[in-house]
């Protein structure tokens, strides 16, 4: 009688959980980075992100700093878009589970201006401990929002490095905190010539990497000039997740389609208007011909994908969005394969 009720009890819970903290470990996430809007997620927004064969989408809150050596996170207002907030993130969330989309939850800070956040960093302890209570908080708040609808994977920051090179107590304590909040999986989303020096990989589940590596100095690389490019980060990729461990999820992958795009991937300068959709396509090829299939790589967030599909990206954009553009063709073949 044991017996029948343990497997009938084993085949509610299956059944109960099509969503969320349930993942298989050895399910290759090809994810989109679903950019907050201004409105709700309906399921025409939901069409084009399943046309392309993604299982995952990154949903990204926002909390906002007034400059570089300010310590309050200013987050959750109604001064925010819809899905910078809790009440979008809830509404977000929901929409991706019913259409059997995982979900990552990282929330992120915007500094002002577009100030880069590996660059924060406070003058005195009083600040440092003010900004360390501010960011438990808006970090502990959306841990218990990720526990209360299920996700998936959290992500406990973006690009910080000068906040975790200078108060690596904290992010330690803090991390254990989050655990006691959420259940799921945890990554942190390192810069790219950040990442192998993070010194708490050991407490999470993935080693989260925003992947702008350069890979060729070409106005128009081709497939194999990237593959090459890709070869000695591959090398140092597979170093540091031997080292610890763990697997490597690209946090943010993409690359804009304008002329020497995998010269600086991360540069999203909006003077830069020259549109080479060859570039844009060769270099995604070489990402995946290289990084795609190792056995130490679980996959990653494109960067990045807006909701309303029809009217963005096109062939006179050259930004990062792959949307309506030749390469978002590459990525459907890619992520299809790896159904």
């Amino acid at each position: 009688m044991k017996t029948v009720v343990g497997l009938l009890y084993i085949v509610f819970a299956l059944l109960s959980s099509s969503c969320g903290q349930t993942v298989l470990e050895d399910t290759k996430i090809h994810g989109v980075s679903f950019v907050a809007s201004r409105d709700t997620v309906q399921q025409r927004h939901i069409v084009p992100v399943m046309n392309i064969h993604a299982n995952y989408a990154a949903v990204m809150p926002f909390g906002f700093l007034r400059d570089l050596k300010h310590p309050e996170i200013v987050y959750n207002t109604n001064r925010q878009w819809y899905g910078e907030r809790k009440e979008g993130v809830k509404q977000y969330v929901e929409k991706l589970h019913e259409n059997n989309i995982e979900v990552m939850l990282k929330p992120q800070i915007w500094i002002w201006h577009g100030e880069f956040t590996g660059y924060l960093k406070m003058n005195s302890e009083a600040d440092w401990r003010l900004l360390e209570a501010s960011y438990r908080q808006f970090i502990l708040d959306f841990a218990a929002q990720a526990q209360e609808l299920n996700v998936a994977l959290f992500c406990i920051g973006t690009e910080l490095e000068q906040f975790i090179a200078n108060r690596p107590v904290f992010w330690k304590t803090l991390i254990t905190e989050i655990k006691q909040i959420y259940r799921g999986k945890l990554t942190y989303a390192a810069n790219w010539d950040e990442y192998h020096r993070v010194p708490f990989w050991e407490a999470l589940d993935y080693i989260g990497v925003d992947a702008y590596f350069p890979v060729s100095e070409a106005k128009t690389p081709s497939v194999l000039e990237a593959e090459m490019g890709w070869r000695p980060w591959k090398e140092e990729l597979k170093a540091v997740a031997l080292r610890h461990d763990k697997k490597i999820i690209f946090t943010e992958y993409g690359y804009r389609s304008t002329h020497f795009a995998g010269k600086e991937p991360w540069n999203s300068d909006h003077e830069i208007k020259d549109v080479n959709h060859e570039a844009q396509t060769n270099l995604m090829r070489g990402l995946y011909n290289e990084i795609w299939v190792e056995p130490w790589f679980a996959g990653g967030f494109l960067w990045k994908w807006f909701i309303e599909h029809d009217a963005v990206g096109g062939m006179q954009d050259a930004q990062f969005t792959p949307q309506n553009k030749p390469v978002e063709r590459v990525i459907k073949e890619r992520y299809k394969a790896l159904d």
